[in-house]
């Protein structure tokens, strides 16, 4: 009888179709922004991915609504591992408090890995007599300061809110669409400084046409090792713009440790870390249970944040 059972097993066994291994075909990788520095580094790790995998990295555009639209699409596909999205927190952890029907709130995804930190900060021009961030506060109790950032509740202009918060003083905040109007504008002399992402300053700083003087990281800047951050200058400003990539809720745990073993070991490839130096992205692999908790923290603080400046949903 054992015998005619096992028999029976394998018969039935042979005759139902093979379960495919992860991944069996492409990978789409959703970018939601305009193409640029993040499809170098994706393309750069999409070639550890396919050696790893054997699958092949697919990038889509999917760029609108700061982030959303690309990361809608995620959220919404099937969580099966074969739809990712790259992006940093902002579509994740602002976004759906300004906007009712995001639909990216962190419950639709799960995290990979963290892949890279915008670390961002104040600049200034060559010219200007401030070296530091609290001779810029000072400057501020002396006279009204104008500071410009790539928009309105962006993750540099809520930097300089932690300044205020933390110091008292007030600034006065021109927005601006992306980071080359307002950086021209500091340079020309018609703001006080800019709030930037540093990579988007960092040719004009080397070339000493515009001075860092702070980092709202919780470290510094390795192009810039001689530019403290606001907390070691006084000042609690901590900002983080973690980038990490994202798959939809529900995406089996296996398929989500291969994918966070390929992240993982990607970022220490030599390809990758040449293209995270070139475009001036330090790497910053975070384990997707440790992302994940990240994005809840964050999505809540920049709930509490958001209302005290009065914005609402729309």
């Amino acid at each position: 009888m054992r015998r005619m059972l096992l028999g029976a097993a394998l018969a039935l066994a042979a005759a139902l179709p093979a379960r495919a291994e992860y991944p069996d075909k492409p990978i789409t990788m959703i970018m939601p922004y305009s193409p640029g520095t993040a499809d170098v580094l994706i393309r750069a790790m999409g070639e550890h991915f396919q050696r790893t995998l054997g699958q092949p990295l697919v990038l889509i555009t999917r760029d609108g609504g700061s982030g959303v639209v690309g990361m809608r699409t995620v959220a919404t596909s099937a969580a099966d591992g074969y739809t990712l999205g790259h992006t940093p927190m902002t579509a994740i952890v602002v976004q759906p408090h300004m906007v009712r029907t995001a639909g990216t709130n962190p419950e639709n995804f799960e995290a990979v890995c963290g892949t890279n930190e915008n670390i961002l900060g104040v600049v200034v021009r060559a010219e200007s007599p401030i070296r530091t961030l609290p001779e810029l506060v000072a400057e501020a109790r002396r006279r009204p300061m104008s500071f410009g950032s790539p928009g309105p509740n962006s993750l540099p202009q809520l930097g300089v809110w932690r300044v205020q918060k933390a110091t008292g003083v007030e600034f006065n905040h021109i927005p601006y669409r992306g980071e080359a109007q307002h950086l021209n504008d500091t340079l020309a002399g018609r703001l006080d400084f800019s709030a930037a992402v540093v990579s988007s300053a960092a040719e004009m700083v080397q070339a000493g046409r515009m001075r860092l003087v702070a980092v709202f990281s919780n470290r510094r800047h390795p192009d810039f090792p001689d530019v403290p951050t606001a907390r070691e200058q006084g000042i609690d400003a901590l900002q983080l713009s973690q980038v990490g990539i994202y798959a939809p809720r529900g995406t089996p745990a296996p398929v989500l440790d291969r994918l966070e073993e390929a992240c993982r070991t990607s970022l220490e490839t030599p390809v990758v870390k040449q293209v995270l130096a070139t475009t001036r992205a330090p790497g910053a692999f975070i384990p997707r249970a440790q992302l994940n908790a990240i994005l809840r923290e964050e999505f809540a603080s920049y709930g509490r944040i958001l209302r005290e400046l009065g914005v609402q949903a729309e």
